[in-house]
């Protein structure tokens, strides 16, 4: 894909603090209108990818672009939001004063009054800033990244401080938004939210690619099945003896049996144990992908350790 196409691209990025690796080698592009989700552990380079595209870091080695730009200029000219989860908002003002302040400017700003509706912060408009809690702080940010009307999106751990019913109500904003044709680019530990809503699933561990693909491929790299059933008091080492078994959990009544042959062992359970019941087979899930393809990997430190 020639850069220009791509609203985001990482060419074998390098980036070090001090000793400490935090991407290395990244080859990464987005395409217009596509939403990304970064996952990771701790420490993988995901906000340090996210630094690199807003242009608050620069690289050691390789080549970021960000609208056919230098990121910096990108954010200059107001074609991206950004929503980190560092920073504090500017003290004693309201949040609709705030809101109003940050999209003056930019060149072509949505409507102050439509941002504050769809971010659900317009009961917030009056209140000073200093009098928010986490969660409205939260929406407040996103309020701001969403204001410049940028072509890009890049929000690093969106839902953080939100309960359940704010982060419906962010992800449904979200919809909005990539429905209209931006490009979006977020960060996140909750494996349900970049399941749910990312066309595409970057998986980063040790500061490197380990899985780029939707959540259906990443899953499908792993492979394997899983068979769960209830069965009080079973031996879990004959279980694991099974045909076909890799391993066996025992989860209070019940049994799961990780296999790799599951036709197999699902056949000789119940020829071994006919009072077997409640017994589903699985696909491997995200999460036992996301566990499988980071395991072991060389991660680097989390950036609060390595940052000034």
């Amino acid at each position: 894909m020639p850069t220009a196409d791509a609203s985001v691209r990482l060419s074998d990025v390098h980036k070090a603090y001090g000793t400490v690796q935090a991407v290395r080698g990244v080859d990464l592009a987005i395409r217009p209108g596509e939403t990304v989700a970064l996952l990771g552990p701790n420490g993988a380079g995901k906000s340090t990818t996210i630094d690199l595209v807003l242009g608050l870091a620069r690289p050691d080695a390789g080549q970021v672009r960000v609208l056919g730009e230098q990121p910096d200029d990108a954010v200059r000219n107001g074609r991206v939001g950004g929503m980190l989860q560092t920073g504090t908002l500017i003290e004693h003002l309201t949040v609709g004063e705030l809101v109003r302040m940050v999209a003056s400017l930019y060149p072509r700003p949505r409507p102050v009054d439509e941002v504050l509706e769809l971010t659900a912060t317009a009961p917030l408009a009056g209140r000073d800033t200093t009098k928010l809690s986490g969660g409205q702080t939260q929406r407040v940010r996103f309020a701001l990244a969403l204001v410049g009307d940028p072509d890009l999106l890049v929000l690093d751990e969106p839902t953080a401080a939100l309960d359940v019913e704010g982060r419906r109500d962010f992800w449904s904003a979200m919809r909005a938004v990539a429905g209209s044709g931006k490009t979006v680019v977020f960060a996140t530990h909750y494996l349900e939210e970049a399941d749910a809503y990312a066309d595409r699933i970057v998986l980063l561990a040790g500061g490197r690619v380990a899985a780029d693909g939707t959540a259906n491929e990443i899953r499908a790299r792993v492979g394997g099945r899983s068979i769960r059933a209830t069965l009080p008091g079973a031996d879990l080492a004959a279980l694991r003896e099974l045909p076909g078994v890799s391993s066996v959990d025992r989860r209070g009544d019940a049994v799961v049996l990780a296999c790799t042959d599951s036709d197999a062992a699902l056949r000789r359970l119940l020829d071994r144990y006919p009072t077997a019941r409640d017994v589903e087979v699985r696909s491997a899930g995200l999460e036992e992908a996301f566990l499988e393809l980071t395991t072991g990997d060389a991660v680097a430190p989390s950036m609060d350790e390595v940052r000034p």
